[in-house]
């Protein structure tokens, strides 16, 4: 089956109802789909695709990855091609959440984890944060952000793990509202992901269709709450997660699932913006439905965005023609789609995107501007970095008191910058998987001080690690953490604890100061620790 095809012109004032009436209905049904096209130059089957299904928006993943020029030249040509070809300027997104989940990487700034941004407190900081991410973006011709994560802290969630902004709604409902005004005032649109919130379940939705079975009314004052954050700050977009919510629909997931999508977001929440279901090819989804049953599904229940991730053009093509067949064959109203259609148009117009420029790919390095956002993360670690726990007043740590020092060997960093506020401390580098011999030697300068500071990278799932600080004076000794702020549930009798929650450059002077008074501690825990050290909690 192939799409009959019409050329429109546009203006970027014209009207959505103007636009909306030129477009057939396989162009209008074509706006409803997110795509990615393999590789990192558009090939002649994305090129194909892309003039003749005009598709509404494109997702970059690792293979379209490269340089800010390399990926100013990708989004330059699928723009270009679309264009020329009649269609409408697309969205194109990217994950770019900070943390372990960043799609654009070589020569961009890495991002810490959002955790660091609850735990400043400051939806300010927040919303600078958000535009400094957008500025990248569209620095490469990338208009949408698949961020911020809007789910709640799980430990036992490791698809999650490290992508939360923490446990708390309460606290992180504010900072996540702050990063959507910040992201959407510099010109980017936002996604609070995954509605109505993926943190309560350990499974992972890429391999299994998982359950919530929660009450309402934990649902609606717990895990939607930084959803409805979000919505008040006037997010752009909402993605919904593939799993299935039993106290709304026992049945199908929320992305396929009306009385989530339009009885509980759009009615009850009243959210009006984009409803975008998270990609469609993951095994939640497709180990039950095909990827065109999913997309006919998808949009009964009112999804405006269809998403997928690893789906070959022919596939995509499929989905289109089965989501017509259903227009035509009265399964899904004409009126329905053009709800969503309008929707779409309505985000178009607003962030510019209609009047689409390609962009010089020589300056993109220039439009990233890192220098400017180095600064600002060094901003962030001060404002973030939490005194968690201090029993023994052993911070910070005064002149007078000598100090040992064990740190990564591979982190000499941590040494150059602590030392620079205590030159007589003792230096102990140790490798990333401590030895006995090397943990002896611990012990031994130890013996010799009044307070031993220990920097773990991700003890929680290092054994050596582990043995080294248990084998401290627990009453004198203080661990920085700079990985996983559950290294502490491994030796919680320690006597203080320090949470940069990133293991970035800029996570090691800011702790240095705190640690020896150049800075104040200002963090709060984002991520709940144990009953005594819950989130929002500092020493």
């Amino acid at each position: 089956m192939s799409l009959s095809l019409c050329v429109i012109s546009f203006f970027p004032s014209a009207a959505q109802d103007d636009i909306l009436a030129r477009l057939t209905l396989e162009q209008r049904i074509g706006q409803m789909f997110f795509v990615n096209l393999y590789g990192s130059t558009l090939n002649a089957a994305g090129r194909d695709f892309l003039a003749q299904y005009q598709p509404g928006g494109v997702v970059l993943m690792d293979g379209n990855t490269g340089t800010p020029a390399a990926v100013t030249r990708l989004t330059n040509s699928y723009q270009q091609t679309i264009t020329e070809a009649g269609g409408l300027p697309l969205f194109i997104a990217v994950d770019q959440e900070g943390g372990p989940i960043a799609g654009l990487e070589q020569d961009f700034t890495h991002f810490p984890t959002s955790s660091l941004l609850a735990a400043s407190g400051d939806p300010d900081l927040a919303a600078r944060v958000g535009a400094a991410i957008a500025e990248e973006l569209r620095a490469v011709g990338v208009n949408m952000n698949l961020a911020p994560v809007a789910d709640l802290e799980n430990p036992a969630n490791t698809v999650l793990a490290r992508r939360t902004f923490g446990s708390d709604p309460a606290l992180i409902s504010p900072t996540i509202a702050g990063f959507v005004r910040g992201s959407q005032a510099a010109g980017v649109l936002a996604t609070a992901k995954h509605f109505p919130g993926h943190g309560a379940t350990g499974a992972d939705s890429h391999t299994v269709l998982a359950a919530v079975d929660l009450p309402r009314d934990r649902l609606e004052t717990v895990e939607i709450a930084p959803f409805r954050a979000a919505i008040e700050a006037d997010v752009a977009a909402v993605m919904a997660a593939h799993i299935r919510y039993p106290a709304y629909d026992d049945t199908l997931p929320a992305s396929l699932s009306p009385a989530i999508l339009t009885g509980l977001l759009r009615d009850q929440l009243g959210f009006d913006g984009l409803i975008l279901t998270d990609a469609l090819d993951m095994d939640a989804i497709d180990t039950s439905f095909s990827y065109p049953t999913a997309a006919v599904l998808a949009i009964q229940a009112g999804a405006d965005l269809l998403l997928s991730a690893h789906i070959s053009p022919d596939n995509h093509a499929a989905a289109i023609q089965a989501v017509v067949a259903a227009v035509r064959a009265g399964d899904i109203t004409e009126t329905r789609i053009d709800a969503s259609v309008r929707r779409i148009l309505a985000a178009k117009q607003r962030y510019g995107l209609l009047d689409w420029q390609p962009l010089d790919p020589a300056a993109a390095a220039d439009r990233v501007n890192l220098a400017d956002h180095e600064r600002l993360l060094n901003e962030l670690f001060l404002a973030g970095v939490t005194v968690a726990l201090d029993r023994n007043d052993l911070l910070p740590v005064t002149p007078e008191r000598l100090a040992t020092l064990v740190y990564p060997a591979t982190r000499v960093q941590v040494a150059n910058e602590c030392k620079t506020y205590r030159p007589d401390l003792r230096l102990v580098g140790v490798s990333d998987s401590p030895s006995a011999e090397e943990i002896a030697w611990a012990q031994d300068a130890a013996r010799r001080t009044e307070i031993v500071i220990v920097f773990t990278q991700n003890a929680l799932t290092n054994a050596a690690q582990q043995a080294l600080v248990n084998a401290l004076p627990a009453e004198k000794t203080a661990v920085v953490a700079l990985w996983s702020p559950y290294d502490f549930t491994k030796f919680p009798d320690i006597a203080a604890y320090v949470v940069t929650y990133s293991p970035a450059r800029p996570a090691v002077p800011a702790a240095c100061a705190i640690l020896f008074g150049a800075a104040p501690a200002q963090g709060r825990l984002s991520i709940t620790l144990s009953d005594a050290l819950p989130a929002g909690s500092r020493d």
